[in-house]
């Protein structure tokens, strides 16, 4: 135990920073800082308004941009990953805020960084890798849908009504905008979300997302719009660090809830790193030291009241694209941050509500990438289905179950795929040097099967059903040197079908069995069935002789003068 337990501490000692990351920071500094300041530029607004959509506040996703900013940027994985609120995060704290509150949410944070730390002193973070491209599209695309529908009763002027659902939420804001309508939020909402998405065209390096956000708020003031609800007083600085949230009693009952963030974070975080990899030349993220600055991150937020967080992808992209070199840059972002919290806290508080759901509407639209959904729809029908699943699930469900759908799902369809590719032919036997007429006579008495590809549980009772129901023969040779795989389901079910073959008196003889198939085949007692009568050869040639060796003397055939001086080929000796 002690072994384990030193194993894993040496583990996350290993994950901490080393000097080849100062070697990063110091190779081009004016770069990175000048990256890092636009990125904070275009982070504001995205943190107010994921922090006001958590139903935590705008102060939650400021103090959540700064403190796990600041420590994924220091002990994440990757040197160019912004960590911060993110759409994905909040659509799953929506419902935690609803039954457990404020304070639940904090928790949740707290064990869901743990938890982080845990995959990383486990080395999960290499099974990202087997995450289908449909699943992430699919998860993407849902996302987006569902922060658009979050910030309906913003953008509405509305108050939000009750419920966890966004369909149902947002079916409910309509209802309150039609009875009282306020076309000013809408102005706003729209009309920032519309210079967003035309400026993004125009000029991608100019951060107008705050622009607008700027405009909308000098326009409310001047022109007292008691319409444009503003966000509402700011604390001008962090709060003192404190454990007063945590309740140790209701950590049996968030469980699951923690489970489900730390699962979106290392899903989200890991991609967005990949993400950012694949726009640079040189670059690699280390995947385990990613979760486990996450999972320091997520510790630390709710320490100071922030939400728990994840790689953004969004604002990495913008980090990348602006010349980011180094991890300083995503430092940099959530310092400028921070003096924005302590220096322009009464300026932030009146942003109007719609004009931060302009923001997000528009961030929602450019999450969803058009080309990559038609490209993985036309791909195979497969592909398409997984995709649409994974949305729809997202959408009426949560992101967990629909990450758990689209893999059980995509997990299913690719077994049926590789089980299809499972052949069990009948072949002739091999002429060798035995002449026509003793052909003849062995082929009507002996059948050969060769069995190509993999023998497992998803096409294993396809091979029971066709093997027993050879037709009267006396001797059955199974070729296995073809065989890629094999699982214990396959061995059973192959053991039944030499026992079903045996009690009809035909008699089972198997070749070319490889090393690797012999521990599968001994360990349900296949390879003794085999074995018992001597029936085990290691080539095809062997098992033909065998086999009118033992038609000889059960009368079957007559004796006939073995070949001579026959060199057989590769291809017949197995």
């Amino acid at each position: 135990m002690t072994s384990v337990f030193s194993g894993a501490w040496g583990r996350l000692v290993s994950l901490l920073p080393g000097r080849d990351d100062l070697v990063d920071v110091r190779r081009d500094p004016r770069r990175d800082l000048l990256a890092g300041l636009t990125v904070a530029v275009v982070a504001l607004p995205l943190a107010l308004g994921f922090g006001v959509s958590s139903g935590l506040g705008a102060e939650a996703g400021l103090a959540t941009a700064v403190v796990a900013g600041a420590l994924a940027a220091l002990f994440g994985g990757s040197n160019l990953q912004v960590s911060g609120p993110t759409g994905a995060m909040t659509v799953v704290l929506v419902p935690i805020v609803g039954r457990y509150g404020p304070n639940g949410v904090l928790t949740v944070g707290l064990m869901a960084g743990i938890m982080l730390v845990a995959l990383a002193a486990l080395r999960a973070g290499k099974y990202m890798q087997y995450v289908p491209a449909p699943v992430v599209e699919g998860f993407t695309l849902g996302i987006a849908c569902v922060i658009g529908l979050q910030q309906v009763p913003n953008a509405l002027g509305v108050p939000k009504p009750e419920g966890d659902r966004v369909l149902v939420v947002t079916w409910r804001a309509v209802e309150e905008f039609v009875k009282a309508p306020n076309w000013t939020a809408i102005g706003f909402s729209v009309s920032v979300a519309a210079v967003m998405l035309a400026g993004a065209r125009w000029r991608p390096a100019v951060p107008f997302s705050l622009l607008a956000v700027i405009a909308a708020t000098a326009v409310a003031q001047a022109a007292h719009l008691d319409a444009a609800t503003p966000i509402g007083d700011l604390p001008a600085g962090l709060p003192v660090p404190s454990l007063a949230f945590l309740d140790l009693g209701s950590l049996g009952t968030l469980l699951a809830p923690a489970v489900a963030v730390a699962a979106l974070a290392a899903l989200e975080s890991l991609l967005s790193a990949s993400v950012a990899d694949g726009m640079t030349v040189g670059q690699k993220h280390d995947p385990d030291r990613e979760l486990f600055g996450q999972g320091l991150a997520n510790i630390a937020a709710p320490l100071f009241g922030g939400v728990p967080a994840t790689g953004a992808i969004a604002r990495t992209a913008v980090n990348v694209r602006t010349g980011a070199n180094s991890r300083l840059a995503a430092l940099t972002h959530a310092v400028i941050l921070a003096v924005i919290v302590f220096a322009a806290a009464p300026l932030v508080s009146k942003i109007p509500l719609a004009a931060l759901a302009g923001v997000l509407l528009a961030t929602a639209i450019r999450m969803v990438e058009v080309g990559s959904l038609k490209a993985m729809a036309k791909a195979t029908r497969s592909d398409a289905l997984i995709l649409l699943l994974t949305a729809g699930a997202t959408l009426a469900l949560d992101l967990v179950y629909a990450v758990i759908i689209g893999l059980v799902v995509a997990g299913a369809l690719a077994l049926r795929a590789v089980a299809k590719q499972a052949r069990f032919d009948q072949v002739p036997l091999d002429r060798g040097d035995h002449s026509a007429e003793e052909h003849a006579l062995l082929a009507e008495h002996i059948v050969a099967y060769r069995i190509d590809g993999p023998l497992f549980f998803a096409a294993a009772h396809r091979f029971l059903l066709e093997l027993t129901e050879v037709a009267d023969v006396r001797v059955v040779i199974l070729r296995m040197s073809r065989v890629s795989t094999m699982d214990a389901t396959g061995a059973l079910v192959l053991k039944d079908a030499v026992a079903k073959l045996n009690r009809r008196r035909i008699v089972v003889m198997a070749s070319g069995i490889r090393p690797g198939q012999r521990q599968v085949l001994d360990s349900v007692g296949a390879l003794d069935l085999l074995r018992a009568e001597g029936r085990e050869y290691a080539t095809t040639p062997e098992a033909i002789k065998a086999a009118r060796d033992h038609l000889e003397m059960a009368g079957v055939l007559p004796a006939l003068p073995a070949p001579k001086g026959h060199v057989t080929s590769e291809e017949t000796l197995r």
